[in-house]
C-alpha cells in the first residue's frame, strides 16, 4: 500500500530530509509532500530542490519563502539562498517555484503552508493566508482575533500545515497537525505518515541558520548592488544585516564608504557651482548650449535652474554621485570593495 509522508518546513536541511525518509521507510513508490519553505536558512537548498524536482511522487506547496523568491522580495535569508544556488541555476529554480500550488488536498487530507478559513474551500482562501505571509497573518488576526485559526477547525478531514514553529508537533483533536518543528534552528524535522497519521521526526544536526548566516555574509555583502542603491536604502540594509548578527568588518567598510561619499558632497557642490559660474561668465546667454557639451550637462542645467538640492545634488545613489564627481574632475570610490 502506498504511504504518504507530509513533511514540515525543510529550509535547506537535506541531510535531515534524507534521514526522515529513511526513518519513515519511504520508498520510491510512496508520495512525499512538502508543506513548503524548502529553501532559506539551511545549508543545502539546492539538494532539497533537486530531490523534489526529480522525484516522480512528490508535491510541494508554495510557502512564504518560495513566494518571496518568486516576487523578488529579498531579506537576508533569500540573499543567502541566491548565493548558495549560484547564478547558473537560481533563475530556473525560481521559475519552478512559481509553478507551485498554494494548497493540496484529497479526500483524506488537506495541506497548506500555514493558514485557512475553517469552512471555506481552500481555493477561496487568499493566497497570502495560505502561504503565511505577513499580510496573510494580518488577515487571520482580523478574522479570528488573538485565537488561532485551528481553534475553529471542525471539519472531519485532517489538515496539515507548517510555518509556525512548535517545539513538538501540534496535534488538535486528531484533525489539525502543525509540523514545523524548527529543523533549520537546530530542533527537529517532522513528518506525518498517512494513512495511519503517524508522526515521525529526526533531530537537526545543528543550528544550521546560525552557521549559514555567518558563513555567507561575505558573499551576500559582495553581491549586493551597493552602488546603485540609494543612500537611504544602504542605511536600511546595513541596519537589517546588523540585526541578523552578521555585522563585522565587511559592513563597517561599507558604512565608512557611504559616509565618505556623503562627506564629499560639499566639495562636489562647490565644484559644480564653480562650473555653473564659469559657463555663465564665458557663455552668457548661450549657457544652455555650453552646458550641453559638458560631461556634467544635466546637473549644470538643473543647478542653474534651482532644481538640485544642496543635500544630494540630484544624486540619491552612490553611482550617480560618483558619476557627477567624475564629470567635474573629482575621483570618488565607486564601490566599497577593497
Amino acid at each position: 500500500m502506498q504511504k504518504t509522508i507530509i513533511i514540515g518546513d525543510i529550509h535547506g536541511c537535506h541531510s535531515e530530509l534524507m534521514e526522515l525518509c529513511d526513518r519513515a521507510a519511504i520508498t520510491d513508490g510512496d508520495l512525499v509532500v512538502s508543506v513548503g519553505d524548502l529553501v532559506d536558512r539551511g545549508p543545502d537548498p539546492g539538494a532539497v530542490i533537486d530531490f523534489f524536482r526529480a522525484r516522480k511522487n512528490a508535491i510541494v506547496i508554495c510557502g512564504n519563502h518560495e513566494r518571496k523568491h518568486v516576487r523578488g522580495v529579498f531579506s537576508y535569508s533569500q540573499q543567502v539562498t541566491r548565493e548558495q544556488l549560484g547564478p547558473g541555476r537560481y533563475a530556473d529554480d525560481v521559475r519552478w517555484m512559481s509553478t507551485l500550488p498554494y494548497h493540496w488536498e484529497r479526500p483524506d487530507v488537506r495541506v497548506v503552508h500555514f493558514g485557512l478559513y475553517p469552512g471555506v474551500p481552500l481555493a477561496d482562501v487568499p493566497e497570502e493566508v495560505r502561504a503565511g505571509t505577513t499580510a496573510g497573518e494580518e488577515r487571520l488576526t482580523k478574522r479570528f482575533g488573538r485565537r488561532a485559526w485551528w481553534d475553529f477547525y471542525e471539519d472531519a478531514t485532517p489538515v496539515v500545515f507548517g510555518h509556525a514553529v512548535f517545539p513538538e508537533p501540534l496535534v488538535v483533536r486528531d484533525r489539525v497537525f502543525g509540523i514545523d518543528t524548527g529543523a533549520c534552528h537546530g530542533m527537529r524535522l517532522t513528518g506525518l505518515v498517512l494513512p495511519d497519521r503517524r508522526l515521525v521526526s529526526v533531530p537537526a544536526r545543528e543550528d544550521h541558520w546560525k552557521r549559514v548566516r555567518a558563513q555567507w555574509q561575505g558573499a551576500v555583502r559582495r553581491a549586493l548592488p551597493w552602488s546603485t542603491m540609494t543612500f537611504d536604502q544602504i542605511d536600511k540594509k546595513l541596519r537589517g544585516l546588523r540585526d541578523t548578527e552578521i555585522g563585522g568588518e565587511g559592513l563597517t567598510h561599507v558604512a565608512a564608504w557611504a559616509e565618505d561619499l556623503r562627506a564629499a558632497i560639499p566639495a562636489v557642490r562647490e565644484r559644480l557651482d564653480a562650473e555653473v559660474a564659469r559657463l555663465v561668465a564665458e557663455a552668457g546667454d548661450d549657457f544652455g548650449r555650453a552646458a550641453a557639451a559638458h560631461p556634467a550637462a544635466s546637473w549644470l542645467q538643473r543647478r542653474r535652474a534651482g532644481r538640485l538640492s544642496d543635500g544630494h545634488l540630484g544624486c540619491p545613489s552612490p553611482a550617480q554621485l560618483v558619476a557627477l564627481a567624475h564629470a567635474l574632475g573629482i575621483t570618488l570610490p565607486a564601490s566599497p570593495e577593497r
